[in-house]
Parts: C-alpha cells; sequence; structure tokens
C-alpha cells in the first residue's frame, strides 16, 4: 500500500494518481515520486541559528571595537600642552612658551582663553602653548602653598620675553594676557 502524502488515503502499490484526491503519486514510467522535505544546508534546530546569528554579532562588535580603539589617540597624544625641557628648538608653527619659575608647587591655566589648559607642578617648567601667532593667550598661576620665593611667570614668543610677571604673595594670582 502507498500512503497519500496530500490526504493519507492508503491506495494500491500500482497507482499512479491517489484515487480519493487524485494527488499524483508516480511518474510516467511508475518510478515513485519521494514527496520527502529536501535537505538544505540551513536545516537545524531554531536555537543554533540563534546561537550562529548572535556569535556573528559579537564577533563584529569586538571587531569594531578592536578597530575603533586601536585608532583613537592615547590621553597623552590629546592634549594641548607639550613639556619642553627647553632643548628643542622652538618652532614657527607654536611661537609661544609658557615659564614657570618656583621653588614649591603651583598650579596654572594657560593657552587659548576659550580652551584653557590646566596644569600643576613642582619647580621651575616650560611648556609649549597649543596656540598660533594670532591667537589671544592667558595664563594664570598661584602658588599652591606657603613659600617664601618668588612665583615667576614669563611668556615667550620665539623664544623672547614678551611678557612677565613675578610675586610672592602666597594667595595672589598671576595672569598674562597676551593679544587681547
Amino acid at each position: 500500500m502507498v500512503k497519500c502524502p496530500r490526504c493519507g488515503y492508503e491506495n494500491s502499490p500500482s497507482s499512479v494518481y491517489c484515487d480519493n484526491c487524485a494527488y499524483r503519486l508516480a511518474d510516467a514510467e511508475g518510478n515513485r515520486i519521494n514527496n520527502s522535505q529536501r535537505q538544505s544546508s540551513w536545516n537545524m534546530g531554531l536555537g543554533k541559528k540563534i546561537v550562529i546569528v548572535l556569535g556573528i554579532i559579537v564577533v563584529a562588535f569586538l571587531l569594531f571595537s578592536f578597530v575603533y580603539n586601536n585608532t583613537q589617540p592615547s590621553y597623552q597624544d590629546s592634549l594641548n600642552v607639550i613639556t619642553d625641557d627647553g632643548s628643542n628648538y622652538q618652532t614657527s608653527s607654536y611661537p609661544y612658551k609658557a615659564v614657570i619659575k618656583y621653588d614649591g608647587s603651583w598650579y596654572a591655566e594657560m593657552g587659548d582663553p576659550n580652551y584653557l589648559v590646566k596644569e600643576s607642578g613642582y619647580g621651575n617648567k616650560s611648556f609649549v602653548l597649543d596656540c598660533a601667532a594670532w591667537d589671544k593667550i592667558a595664563i594664570d598661576a598661584q602658588k599652591q602653598d606657603s613659600g617664601e620665593g618668588n612665583l615667576t611667570v614669563q611668556l615667550l614668543k620665539n623664544g623672547e620675553v614678551v611678557d612677565e610677571k613675578s610675586t610672592a604673595n602666597a594667595s595672589s594670582h598671576l595672569v598674562i594676557n597676551y593679544n587681547y
């Protein structure tokens, strides 16, 4: 007996068509038609499909994160102030340098007034300012301790002092505004 895949009727083994619904059971030569579902490479459970798709998404996310993090500048690369020991030649692309002289602890904000960079330190330091020749320059410095010495702030342009201020007062601010 041959069971019809459409209606389930039991037909005789020699039947080409189903006696109940006329569904074709054999071809012209009498070969039985295989009505089973086709096998495909994507024929797997829903759970496996979800795991594969999630795995692809996770790998893509990790790859994107790795590429993104390796193309971003580091914290040190993104600072606007470059510490200078004075041994390097001052280039004309950044002509300004701030020099702070004090034998103690100090705090300063310097650079373009709209984008001041905050620095604190101890002792004498110099900083190349990320400002063009036509930019406004602001420096605000103060002592962080009650030391007796003078706090001196100099603004240099192409190696020459263009403004200098000094104080011995522990609570006062030294302010230099240039190109205003």
